[in-house]
This record gives structure tokens, sequence and C-alpha cells, in this order.
């Protein structure tokens, strides 16, 4: 048996409690031992942290972060909490001898995910980052139809609500699940340009990035948050064959998919995966990082600029 702590009690946080408490056929070997609620600043302290501190949420107790480091009990952390805290939780409890599983994205810089990698190796330990969005019977049904396609050219156009910077990082990274779902579809990309339009008043954001396959085919990524824009993902596959430019609904409203995630982490712990599929899942994960991390630095060096400081054109 593994013993779990989950950090963060959030959307992702309540569901993997849920699944960890849940019965499971066969018996799951995870035996969840409490949470762990987020750090907060304190309004009168600033740079002073506290945890919150709830009591028990169904019947799973809070515990504190340095009794879960420390505990004998605690073999295993899932990290739900904020992204911008991803990387210390994994830093931390890797540090103190458990596997971890953490919700994407594991880090906000391509370095750092480096880092932890080779902390998890050396220490022989499983880091694994949950990637839900290969799950889903949308990218199942995508998978299907690109399948033996040659790409002419494509586009992915993805919009959403408003997303704190300060709570969830620059929007490559934030949004690296669509990111995942072009590179498992058309392998490994190079980022060719990337801009950034930013109206902050209105908590608008628009990323444009300009991405080509290895066969130098072009494929455009948008991701576009801000009030009142429904969560929805716009395609348009141009193949030799034809144009793909639409997803169905799924069915069955995508259930269980963070069960069917917790199923691959205990493969991964009981050693049921193998070295093969953990390096070219390694390796996919790097190469997203890679790229998110070149788009950051693309759209830091580009500025929009319009008549009399409107936001039109790209310096």
């Amino acid at each position: 048996m593994f013993g779990v702590v989950v950090v963060g009690v959030g959307r992702a946080g309540s569901v993997r409690i849920r699944d960890l408490q849940s019965p499971q056929l066969p018996p799951s070997p995870l035996k969840l031992i409490g949470f762990v609620s987020r750090l907060v600043t304190s309004k009168f302290y600033p740079r002073s942290y506290t945890q919150r501190e709830l009591g028990n949420i169904n019947e799973v107790k809070q515990i504190s972060l340095q009794d879960a480091l420390s505990s004998t009990e605690v073999d295993v952390a899932y990290i739900c909490s904020e992204n911008v805290s991803h990387e210390e939780y994994v830093r931390q409890f890797l540090s103190a001898g458990k596997h971890v599983l953490v919700e994407y994205p594991m880090t906000l810089s391509l370095a750092a995910a480096q880092e932890l990698w080779k902390m998890a190796e050396e220490k022989g330990k499983i880091l694994h980052e949950e990637h839900i969005e290969l799950l889903t019977e949308e990218f199942a049904f995508l998978k299907n139809e690109v399948a033996g396609k040659k790409l002419l050219k494509g586009t992915l156009h993805f919009t959403g609500g408003p997303l704190e910077k300060e709570r969830f990082g620059f929007l490559a990274f934030s949004s690296i699940a669509r990111l995942s779902w072009l590179v498992s579809l058309f392998g490994e990309l190079a980022v060719i340009s990337a801009t950034m339009e930013e109206q902050e008043e209105k908590k608008y954001l628009k990323m444009t990035v300009n991405l080509e396959t290895v066969n130098k085919r072009p494929l455009t990524w948008i991701e576009e948050r801000g009030p009142g824009l429904k969560r929805e993902r716009h395609i348009n596959f141009l193949f030799e064959s034809g144009l793909l430019e639409s997803i169905p609904p799924p069915t069955q409203g995508n259930k269980n998919i963070f069960l069917k995630d917790q199923d691959i982490f205990v493969k991964k712990l009981l050693g049921q995966m193998s070295t093969e599929d953990l390096a070219k899942e390694k390796k996919h994960i790097l190469h997203c990082m890679k790229i998110a991390d070149e788009i950051q630095k693309y759209c830091q060096h580009s500025k929009k600029v319009g008549p009399l400081g409107g936001a039109e054109g790209t310096v």
C-alpha cells in the first residue's frame, strides 16, 4: 500500500480525494492519509504565509505540510495546488523521498522541469505529470481522424474565461494541454513566431503562435481568454485528403478521466510500465515544455504598438 496526501483541495484536489475514497476493482494500492491546504498570504503581512485551516473534508483529515513531508505513512503526494506553487511542492516532496503526481503544468519553465526529473531519477522516485487532455473522447476522435493523413496546414483556437497570471503563470504553460494535443497529433514542432495581445483592464489575453512540423507544415495555435468567452475548441486541419473542422461533443462527458490518469500513475508505482513508454512520455512532456518556454521568450520580445499607443502592429 502507498499512503497518499493531496496538496490543494480545489476542483482537481477534490476530484482526486473522491477517486482515492471510491472502491476500486481490483482494489487500489493507494490509501488516502490526508490533505494539505494551500498556503495563503496574510492581508496584514503580505510576505508571510500561513496554511488555511479547513478541518476535515469528507472525513479526510487535514495535516500540515511539514507533517506530510516527514510522515513515514506518506509515500505519495498529489500536487493539486495553483500552478505557480507546483514546482516548489514537487521539489519538497521529492527531497523528502516521496513519489509525486502533479497536475499540469509541472513547472513554469523548462529548466525547472528538467531539474525535477533529474531529482526524481536520482531519488529513485516516480514523477508523474497529469495530462488528462490525452484521455478525453475528443482527443481519441482526433487521433483516429488524423492517423495516416498528410497535413497541409492547421489551426487550433481555444477560448475560455480569464486567467490570473499571478496564480496560473504564463499562458503557454497554463494552457499546455492544447500544445500537448498538437504534439501528440503531429509530432515534434518548432516555434516560428509568437505574439501576445493583452488588455489588462479588460482581463483579456490573446496568444497567437505559429508552429511548424518536421515536414515544414504550418500549424497555428491561438489561445484566447477573456470575460464572456465560452470554453470552446475550434479546429481547422487541412489534409491532402480533405478538411477536418469539428470535434463531436463527448458522449460520456469524459467521466473518470482523473481516475484513468491515476491508473497510469499506479502502473508506474508498481513497475508495470515499460522503460520505453516511460522515456517516450518524458520526451513528450519536456518537448511541450521546451516549446512553451520558447513561446514565452518570443512574446516577451514582441510588443503590440499602434497609433497613440493602441494595440495594432507588432515590433
